[in-house]
């Protein structure tokens, strides 16, 4: 069985083409092709088929397809090791969806992007004669427009764009390689038709321009360029992009760099290399300090080897608790089983105010290659962008400040050897995540290593009982103990009495050292994320000096036992309040503020209503 997609659709079976005539079954066929030998999810598959709008039978819908095509094609349903050598071909149940396992060049699509990746290698290596040899047979595979004849969802239409920009770049490339081997002449003529169908494209312009010179035809070079320029100015109402300017004065002044080695445009060549994979990660930190437990928990599910779905992995924790700190970390730790790109974003900006998921894909797209103008603009076909790049990569996506799930969805990889690690602002549930890694205080034990990791042994050792307060002080919030050691590190002539006496009196408050309060930030910005009610909660429960039952609660904040609970639970998914258990109350539990956030609200308002607990809150946090 053999499968072109890269042109009219076309199925080969036993020497004779057997195409489906329902246009879901070419749908489905094609989205398991362009992905063979990988799984693709019943949930990708029906999002292709019926958009955000399936029926309520898809399943079962679905399953029919899946019978329907095993019919046509003669397909057996067991597991690869039921086809010795890999040729019988099979349309496997996976636990999440399906998987067509074919002979290793049985899809033309396979064997273009395998070709691409040889050729990548061979220029990368200087082999150009090579290199343009696997370029024209990578592009021979070509019959017309990928996936012409199939109605496309969003999944195939993003594999659609995905494998144009894909031949465009392959031919610029095998374009400037046949320029570098001095073989101008054969080009003109290729060159010139292309820019006749393309007048507006500057990168096959700057070319053509090149090739003429080189010939000895300056003369038709210049041609070109007013052409070009003419036709931008009534079209568009553009001037030529630098580079084509650049080599139109090259032109005119007989540049002996143009003679020589003088590239054109290459922006056009928008798909990374497979030598290039993009590495967006923030530096690792020097040292993790009592996280080793946390650091297995989250590194486990994504360097598994056996997987029934990309791995998505969230580390959730209040304020200041390192939630940033061990999501790098761990990629760091990880990147050997990514090769093919670490992508990293955070969902909350410096103001407090939420990242759109559709920029960071376009942040994700650019960093994979895409040029600006080959990336949609609609979120749901950015998704479908990303996910078809993706599919057949090792890519670990970081999503660092993520405010809950609804932030997540589209920026998910799916290609079983990718994964996905969130720093969650928040607890949240989601079927997608395969693991909750929860961050709490430091041990106490952790909590005196980590000072004297900054401050050095000997000086903590000899003030270990104010080296407790100044613990006791910071509850083992990573972040707040740095900043206090960051304090006394550049006073080393300070007792840490001195800081324990600061802290406790709020002279910290005005004499800060001019580095960044980290607490403070990260506070505020969960903070932002919440209600006027919550932040008003927030702001009454702070004023409580000890743990409060729910009656107490209900009292500071002046609402029913039912609604301050509401409120206190939801204060606890951020992390802002605790939950701590107790037999000294009838539900055996207390909530309170830990003290680092308590102590940076100033409550001042005098008639403790929500709206003047929020203004007092916002004021004492700007």
């Amino acid at each position: 069985m053999r499968v072109s997609l890269l042109g009219p659709f076309h199925v080969e079976l036993d020497g004779r083409q057997v195409v489906p005539t329902a246009p879901k079954l070419r749908q489905v066929l094609s989205l398991l092709a362009i992905n063979v030998d990988r799984v693709v999810s019943s949930e990708q598959l029906i999002e292709e088929l019926w958009g955000d709008r399936p029926p309520s039978s898809a399943t079962t819908t679905l399953q029919t397809y899946v019978y329907q095509l095993r019919k046509l094609y003669r397909l057996g349903s067991g597991a690869r090791a039921a086809r010795p050598g890999g040729d019988a071909p099979a349309l496997s149940t996976s636990p999440t969806g399906y998987v067509l396992m074919l002979a290793s060049d049985a899809v033309d699509a396979t064997s273009f992007v395998r070709l691409a990746d040889r050729a990548r290698a061979e220029l990368d290596a200087g082999s150009l004669e090579p290199a343009v040899d696997t370029l024209r047979a990578a592009l021979r595979l070509w019959r017309g427009p990928a996936l012409a004849e199939v109605a496309t969802g969003p999944l195939l239409r993003a594999a659609t764009v995905w494998l144009e920009e894909q031949r465009r770049g392959l031919t610029l490339q095998r374009i400037d390689a046949d320029l570098a081997l001095r073989r101008h002449h054969e080009l003109i003529g290729e060159l010139t038709a292309m820019v006749a169908q393309q007048p507006t494209d500057e990168s096959l312009q700057s070319r053509l321009m090149l090739a003429l010179y080189r010939a000895g035809r300056r003369l038709d070079a210049l041609r070109v360029y007013q052409q070009a320029r003419e036709v931008l100015a009534n079209e568009l109402g553009l001037e030529p992009m630098p580079e084509l300017q650049r080599v139109h004065q090259a032109v005119l002044v007989a540049d002996p760099a143009i003679d020589e080695d003088f590239p054109a445009a290459r922006a056009g060549v928008t798909v990374r290399g497979a030598a290039e994979p993009p590495d967006q990660l923030p530096p690792d930190v020097a040292r993790l300090v009592g996280r080793g437990q946390q650091v297995a928990e989250a590194s486990a599910p994504l360097a598994a080897d056996d997987r029934g779905a990309a791995p998505v992995v969230v580390v959730a924790g209040p304020p200041g608790s390192g939630k940033t700190a061990l999501c790098v970390h761990v990629a760091h730790k990880l990147r050997g089983r990514y090769p093919d790109g670490l992508l990293y974003a955070r969902m909350i900006d410096d103001e407090g105010q939420l990242v759109a998921p559709a920029e960071v894909l376009g942040s994700f797209l650019r960093a994979a290659g895409y040029a600006a103008a080959a990336i949609p603009g609609p979120l749901d076909e950015r998704s479908s962008l990303f996910r078809s790049w993706s599919a057949g990569r090792r890519v670990l996506v970081v999503l660092d400040d993520v405010a809950g799930a609804e932030q997540i969805g589209a920026l998910l990889p799916t290609g079983l050897s990718c994964g996905t690690l969130i720093a969650a602002r928040r607890r949240f549930s989601d079927p997608a995540v395969a693991a909750t890694v929860h961050l709490g205080p430091l041990a106490c034990a952790d909590a005196y290593r980590l000072l004297a990791h900054v401050l050095g042994e000997e000086r903590v050792n000899r003030q270990i009982a104010a080296a407790h307060d100044l613990v006791e002080l910071c509850e083992g919030l990573p972040m707040a103990l740095r900043e206090a050691a960051a304090q006394l590190e550049l006073k080393p002539h300070w007792p840490i009495a001195r800081q324990v006496r600061r802290a406790r009196s709020g002279e910290d408050r005005g004499a800060r050292p001019a580095t960044p309060d980290g607490v403070h930030r990260s506070l505020r910005r969960t903070l932002r994320l919440l209600g006027e009610e919550l932040r008003a909660a927030f702001c009454g429960l702070a004023r409580m000096a000890d743990p409060a039952p729910l009656g107490a609660v209900a009292g500071a904040l002046s609402v029913e036992e039912h609604r301050a609970e509401e409120l206190a639970e939801e204060l606890a998914t951020f992390g802002l309040v605790q939950v701590e258990p107790t037999a000294a109350t009838p539900d055996g539990f207390v909530y309170r503020v830990p003290r680092p956030y308590a102590a940076a609200v100033d409550l001042l308002g005098a008639d403790g209503s929500a709206r003047s607990l929020l203004a007092d809150c916002e004021a004492a946090l700007a």
